[in-house]
């Protein structure tokens, strides 16, 4: 790394973190205040809130990383125009794409970060949350009751009087098998169906199975202590995913949802493929925010770096704005997933290009003016 891009990155990081530090901080106490009484209430120590806050940390980082991202490069930029250090790079024969680079790969390598923790973690952390604040007792449980699935593409129904979500175990079960007439040609009910992944095979215990022909009359009826089912398609995640809400699932989970449920209408399955895309693009979020904001942070005038200021924080919360106006769109089914979820990123990224360009070749971007001009009148 050389002596220019060492110190371009100096003063960035310094921002950076700091930045990242205040918004945790102010993240933490809010937080804190806001949920004392039921840590309290909960005897809560102080080993479960840390685990508590630490599950949390990836959601919160996915949201601060982009904004602390934003403040930093403005104020870095900013101190470094009103120093003249960046008319004194370019006289040096230094370009502005030149000197952002450094910026720009920080700004990717937060986008790989981001994408890390938007994987798996961070969209868990709601509903990891929402278990920990309702929990009154570690022998409290979160059993699903009263489950119906139906798999349209084997015809099958299922009956679940209560499982364990993340768990192979369903209790009480009664499974209806219908033919391509929808006449119900098998029943099995069994006390407990149980998943063995490693043989992809359901175990009925205590199973009855009764076989029906077209007119609904029995054909044949036999109790068994135990029945291992081999071609069935479901899986407990299937099964258990009407009670799941898209926002909560990770990039994995989202995609096998997808998959094992390509059979149901596209209302609802929107809000998944919507969510996918999401998970996909909202990292990007991060490089275009550094597209943005770096060619508004440079200025050679104090009038020209507090209207770029204005005018960057003016882009990012459009873009908050337009990114959850998409995704409402995408989840009602009223555009496809791809386009609500990367609309956004791709706008505004040529905005930040055009920008960018506009800089890089001493062209005037756009001005905004808050206070108008102080006219002087001579008597």
């Amino acid at each position: 790394m050389k002596l220019l891009d060492r110190y371009v990155v100096r003063n960035f990081l310094q921002a950076y973190l700091y930045c990242v530090a205040a918004f945790l901080s102010i993240w933490l106490i809010f937080d804190i205040s806001e949920n004392i009484s039921v840590f309290l209430d909960n005897h809560f120590g102080l080993s479960r809130t840390v685990e508590f806050y630490l599950t949390q940390l990836p959601q919160v980082l996915v949201i601060l990383l982009p904004v602390s991202l934003l403040l930093a490069l403005l104020f870095s930029l900013g101190r470094m125009s009103r120093a003249n250090e960046i008319v004194s790079m370019l006289t040096a024969g230094v370009s502005i794409p030149r000197l952002l680079f450094p910026l720009l790969a920080i700004g990717l390598l937060t986008t790989v970060v981001t994408f890390a923790l938007n994987y798996s973690v961070a969209p868990h952390a709601e509903l990891s949350r929402q278990n920990y604040l309702s929990r009154t007792g570690p022998a409290r449980s979160n059993h699903i009751e009263g489950q119906i699935f139906r798999n349209r593409t084997d015809a099958r129904t299922w009956f679940v009087q209560d499982f364990l979500p993340g768990e192979n175990v369903f209790n009480n079960v009664q499974i209806l098998q219908q033919d391509a007439h929808d006449n119900i040609t098998a029943n099995y009910l069994a006390a407990r169906a149980v998943y063995q992944p490693d043989k992809k095979s359901w175990l009925l215990e205590t199973a009855k199975v009764v076989n029906y022909d077209r007119r609904g009359n029995i054909l044949h009826s036999e109790i068994l202590p135990s029945l291992v089912i081999e071609h069935w398609s479901e899986t407990p995640f299937r099964i258990g995913s009407a009670n799941v809400q898209a926002e909560f699932l990770s990039l994995p989970e989202l995609n096998d949802y997808l998959h094992y449920n390509a059979d149901f209408p596209g209302s609802l399955l929107a809000p998944f493929s919507t969510h996918f895309q999401y998970r996909l693009a909202l990292p990007w979020a991060c490089l275009v925010v550094v597209l943005v904001a770096a060619p508004l942070g440079i200025g050679f005038s104090r009038r020209g770096v507090l209207s770029s200021v204005a005018f960057a924080i003016l882009i990012v919360f459009s873009m908050n704005f337009l990114t959850h106006f998409f995704l409402a769109l995408g989840e009602g089914n009223r555009i496809p997933a791809w386009i609500a979820a990367w609309t956004p990123n791709l706008l505004f990224a040529a905005i930040g290009l055009y920008l960018l360009y506009l800089r890089s070749t001493n062209r005037e971007s756009w001005n905004f003016h808050v206070f108008g001009r102080r006219r002087i009148v001579s008597r």
